[in-house]
């Protein structure tokens, strides 16, 4: 019986996420959840299981949620919010998608605002 798409899905990016849990060295994790229309951004704190800093399309000032350039409002807004609670560098999670489009334009802009990964 062949896999749906949605369970290849959680299937890399649970092997992403293994992978980067290995190499994190305490380091929080970014990560990213994408829909048709929004695009959510956490840094998480695996050790203590908290979440320190949390954005999304929601939120924001931009008319659609799911272009690229919301998700680079995304990128910065959570990069400031990591910054004020003191996360400089930080792994990043990109759930299972490819890295191109909002992905990358999110990771794009949250390099620019000052994090580290």
């Amino acid at each position: 019986m062949p896999i749906s798409p949605t369970e290849l899905t959680k299937l890399r990016a649970r092997r992403v996420r293994t992978r980067l849990k290995a190499v994190a060295n305490g380091r929080p994790r970014l990560t990213v959840f994408r829909s048709s229309k929004n695009i959510y951004a956490q840094v998480i704190d695996d050790a203590r299981g908290v979440t320190l800093a949390a954005a999304s399309t929601l939120e924001g000032e931009g008319k659609s949620g799911g272009d690229k350039d919301a998700a680079a409002l995304v990128g910065k807004m959570i990069a400031e919010r990591a910054m004020e609670k003191g996360v400089k560098d930080v792994v990043f999670d990109r759930g299972g998608h490819i890295f191109h489009g909002r992905i990358k334009a999110l990771a794009d802009a949250a390099r620019e605002a000052g994090l580290n990964f």
